[in-house]
């Protein structure tokens, strides 16, 4: 071991990761490092990081130099400390005599009204540190009293508000929230928390009303946006902060008696991450999904409490309480087709990953352009199946707070003189509406737009002439690589894709996992033909394959957490594969069902009731749910056979990815076929 000062004790190097400054001894010891097959890793600081690295080595190193003299040794502590300062004094623009140290040492703890000192809280104000809730130690509540009587002003962060947790530093912030208003207009307590689980408390709720310079706001989304984060803002103008960042919420066990971990940042002590906590605090205070809460909103707050501790919210439920607004990503592509209407570009394509809202898109964009009418434009919304359209209608109606808006047109549907109609392209064509005038819709919304090649969609695209034709699609990508994207001007409006969305918290990360199927399937004498294996060939070995189904079956007890918790979706080759693929999971206790673009509507609705409430947990389809229906609850996708196409593959990906109270984390089971 060298002699070398040095910033830390050394230990023996040993195989392993390390984020160390290379001062002399370190360079010695890897000098003499002989372990055989071993090799150090070395790169330079960066310049625009070396000061941190700097100042990081010699905290230590000063911290070290300054111990050997701890105790009754403090005038050598005070010399070498002033020694020290004197070296720095050109850097510091010679500021070396304000710099000097008292002697004895001491410590400034307020300034005050001379009547008596302030209470302080029992941890430094200078340093952070960690709270656990053990018994010997601090608690947090206590903490957070003292830390509110001496603060400007207070953010809170929670997930849910209750009584007994608001009750034990009521009267600090009664306290504050008494002082005169700040001359910036802040309130002196800002809170934000949410209707999760509801489990926030109304009694609470109406006691923050009450207080004055007090501003709260609410989260009633929390299917689509779950605020966990936890955390207590102390801001004070003197520059010695506290940021209290951990499990707690605002409830008496949080507080006073679980073993609730919780960081106190110091702001003096660690100033970068407290200007990340206060910006990041200041960007949800900002954002649009978090709602004002006044004394008018209780009754809204109470409803949607209600039902969120009843069970799941439905989407239509929820937004019936809540203002409709796009999410800012929504709000980009909006601006974006704003912007081309503006220069008088007629044709719109949105390309946005499944489970971003491209239904939602359509629906604000079309309540923009109805702005300023007397009466709604005449809208055409057409898809190719029925259950997209039921969604797709609900979704207006939402937007538009408007229950009776529009009619559908599918099946045998009747006739309707309905200006607003939701009608897929097969009936489009049974009913001849080719014969209207071409300007008798003047929005004209096609869904799944990557389906405009067939014949169908062009004879209705060539046919109409709206003043808005807004195309929607996951995957302008086709196996054919015919063009659709010629409809406009050959680029999209705008575009989300999938890696962008899951990047940006809009749907789930996943975990994938390709299973080697190769001992139960023999693909290589398939015949190919069209750009994929004959359907009928690999149906033959895959409906009656045993084995394979076991493997299958194997693979989902060793990586699901509870396969009888599931809400799994597995795609097959065909509809005796799918049929096979149900008996096998059933026969062997697992619950399982199938369908097919042979069930009926009422079979379709049925089994979906079921597999959302885990009356089964695996459902086998083919032709189905590739594309526009929604089953949110969905955490388990199993690829069943190969699949050629990327917007396939896509599309049955996606069907696992929107985000949903609840869902654990998301696997996919596939065979190496996949990617041949």
């Amino acid at each position: 071991m060298s002699d070398t000062p040095s910033s830390q004790p050394r230990l023996a190097l040993t195989e392993g990761l390390y984020d160390q400054l290379l001062d002399a001894a370190l360079s010695s010891q890897l000098k003499s490092l002989t372990i055989p097959g071993l090799a150090p890793l070395v790169r330079e600081i960066d310049p625009g990081e070396s000061h941190s690295v700097l100042a990081q080595y010699l905290e230590r190193l000063i911290l070290r130099g300054l111990a050997n003299h701890r105790g009754k040794d403090q005038d050598k502590q005070l010399a070498l400390a002033q020694r020290i300062i004197d070296t720095l004094q050109k850097k510091l623009h010679n500021e070396s005599d304000h710099l000097s140290l008292a002697s004895p040492l001491k410590r400034l703890l307020a300034i005050h009204a001379t009547k008596a000192p302030p209470a302080r809280p029992s941890s430094p104000l200078s340093r952070s540190t960690l709270i656990t809730g053990a018994k010997s130690e601090l608690k947090l509540g206590n903490e957070l009293s003292s830390e509110i009587r001496t603060a400007e002003r207070v953010d809170v962060l929670c997930s849910f508000i209750l009584w007994s947790g608001l009750r034990i530093v009521l009267d600090a912030l009664r306290e504050l929230t008494a002082k005169k208003p700040l001359e910036c207009g802040r309130p002196r307590l800002r809170v934000i928390t949410t209707s999760y689980m509801g489990n926030t408390e109304i009694r609470a709720m109406e006691e923050l009303l009450r207080l004055p310079n007090t501003e709260t706001k609410v989260n009633y989304d929390t299917k689509h946006g779950r605020l966990h984060a936890k955390a207590y803002l102390i801001h004070r103008p003197t520059g010695f902060g506290s940021a209290y960042i951990g499990s707690a919420n605002l409830s008496k066990s949080a507080l006073s008696e679980g073993l609730e971990w919780t960081t106190k940042v110091s702001q003096y002590g660690l100033p970068h991450l407290w200007s990340k906590v206060t910006n990041t605090f200041d960007g949800y205070w900002q954002d649009a999904e978090f709602e004002k809460l006044t004394c008018e909103c209780l009754p809204k707050l109470k409803k949607v409490l209600q039902l969120e501790r009843q069970g799941e919210i439905a989407d239509n439920q929820l937004l019936s309480f809540v203002d409709v607004n796009p999410h800012p990503f929504q709000q980009e592509i909006l601006d974006a087709l704003h912007n081309e209407r503006g220069l008088g570009k007629k044709r719109h394509l949105v390309v946005a990953a499944t489970g971003t809202g491209k239904t939602m898109v359509a629906a604000f964009d079309f309540r923009e352009f109805s702005h300023g009418s007397k009466e709604r434009p005449s809208l055409l919304f057409i898809a190719h199946r029925e259950e997209i359209l039921q969604q797709a209608l609900a979704t207006f109606r939402v937007v538009l707070r408007d229950q009776n808006f529009g009619e559908l047109v599918a099946g045998g549907s009747p006739e309707t003189e309905s200006k607003h109609l939701f009608c897929t392209i097969q009936s489009y064509q049974s009913r001849e509406m080719s014969n209207l005038p071409a300007e008798r819709f003047d929005y004209v919304v096609v869904d799944e737009f990557h389906h405009a090649a067939a014949s169908s969609y062009l004879k209705l695209l060539k046919h109409v002439q709206p003043r808005v034709l807004l195309g929607l699609t996951a995957t302008p990508e086709r196996a054919d690589n015919l063009d659709i994207l010629s409809w406009f001007d050959g680029r999209p409006s705008a575009e989300i894709r999938l890696p962008d969305a899951i990047g940006r918290d809009l749907l789930v990360s996943f975990q994938y996992f390709g299973i080697t199927d190769s001992a139960t399937v023999d693909l290589s004498r398939l015949s190919w033909q069209r750009g994929g294996y004959k359907l009928s060939e690999l149906d033959a070995i895959l409906s009656a394959n045993t084995a394979r189904a076991g493997l299958v079956m194997d693979k989902v007890r060793e990586i699901l957490l509870d396969p009888f918790e599931a809400r799994a979706l597995g795609f097959c080759v065909s509809i005796q594969h799918a049929r096979f693929m149900a008996d096998q999971f059933n026969g062997h206790r697992f619950r399982a069902a199938h369908l097919s673009s042979e069930s009926t509507p009422e079979e379709r609705r049925s089994v979906q009731r079921k597999l959302v409430a885990r009356e089964i947990n695996f459902l086998f389809v083919v032709d189905l749910y590739n594309e526009g229906v929604d089953i949110p609850e969905i955490d388990t996708v199993l690829f069943l056979r190969p699949t050629e196409s990327l917007t396939i593959f896509l599309q049955q990906l996606g069907r696992g990815l929107r985000k949903h109270k609840g869902k654990l984390d998301f696997c996919k089971i596939s065979s190496d076929e996949v990617f041949v």
